[in-house]
């Protein structure tokens, strides 16, 4: 069953999702040649106790570290360590924040320095798809015509999108019912209505969808090696245009 969010609850997963945005924007700051992926979640946990958070995503299921740092290749979930970062790399960071019991979601894909003209494509690609879902979440429509919007504008393009992840509902738990793939056909899925609250987030690859996981277990990567990018806003559905209870001031 999709959770029908209260004002309060709202209110409350709107202050989480502030978190996630003020964290991520501040990492931003740091995405330098040289700096490693450990420095940049040890950076997210010093945000986040300043405003009175933890991250959503340390402890979960097991993860062991506070944000996702996913590097050129790597899609999702890729664990903070001792790699630095270099010119023309791309990272996806990914900042869960959990506030008063209550869940903020985000993602964005960066380039480090100056990136390739392939990989700037790559990451508008992703932004676009981003906006083309969120424009389709509201109240009336089908869950499957976000996933629809995001799949054809991907693969006009000639990109691909990941079928292996997917958005998901968010707020007073990090994943909720319903799950959100990146591909299917429109006017299909459950009926969108309003106090829903959603985590869109697109994951495009260059090349092909497959997948493959690596010896940690938690990284995901292109298995032909290609790059991918993964963007992601917390949204609340409403009779009009979504609130994006993620985005940047």
């Amino acid at each position: 069953m999709i959770k029908i969010k209260t004002e309060k609850e709202i209110r409350l997963i709107r202050q989480a999702c502030r978190v996630s945005s003020k964290v991520l924007q501040g990492l931003k700051r740091y995405l330098e040649p040289g700096i490693s992926t450990a420095q940049l979640d040890q950076k997210a946990q010093g945000l986040l106790m300043e405003m009175g958070a933890v991250s959503a995503f340390k402890g979960y299921q097991g993860y062991p570290a506070n944000i996702c740092t996913s590097v050129n290749e790597e899609i999702v979930h890729g664990i903070p360590g001792k790699r630095r970062l270099k010119e023309g790399d791309i990272i996806s960071l990914d900042v869960g924040a959990k506030l008063n019991g209550y869940f903020g979601d985000l993602a964005c894909t960066f380039g480090v320095g100056a990136i390739s003209q392939s990989a700037q494509r790559l990451l508008e690609i992703g932004r676009q798809a981003l906006g083309l879902g969120l424009a389709k979440a509201r109240a009336g429509n089908h869950l499957l015509d976000i996933s629809s919007a995001i799949q054809s504008h991907v693969e006009s393009c000639g990109f691909s999108v990941v079928r292996n992840f997917v958005g998901h509902g968010v707020g007073c738990q990090l994943h909720e019912e319903p799950e959100i793939p990146n591909f299917g056909k429109p006017g299909f899925g459950p009926i969108l209505k309003a106090g829903m609250v959603l985590a869109i987030e697109p994951m495009v690859n260059e090349g092909g969808s497959e997948v493959e996981i690596s010896e940690d277990r938690w990284t995901a990567r292109t298995k032909d090696g290609k790059l991918s990018a993964h963007f992601e806003h917390s949204v609340c559905i409403s009779e009009g245009a979504p609130e994006i209870l993620t985005a940047w001031e």
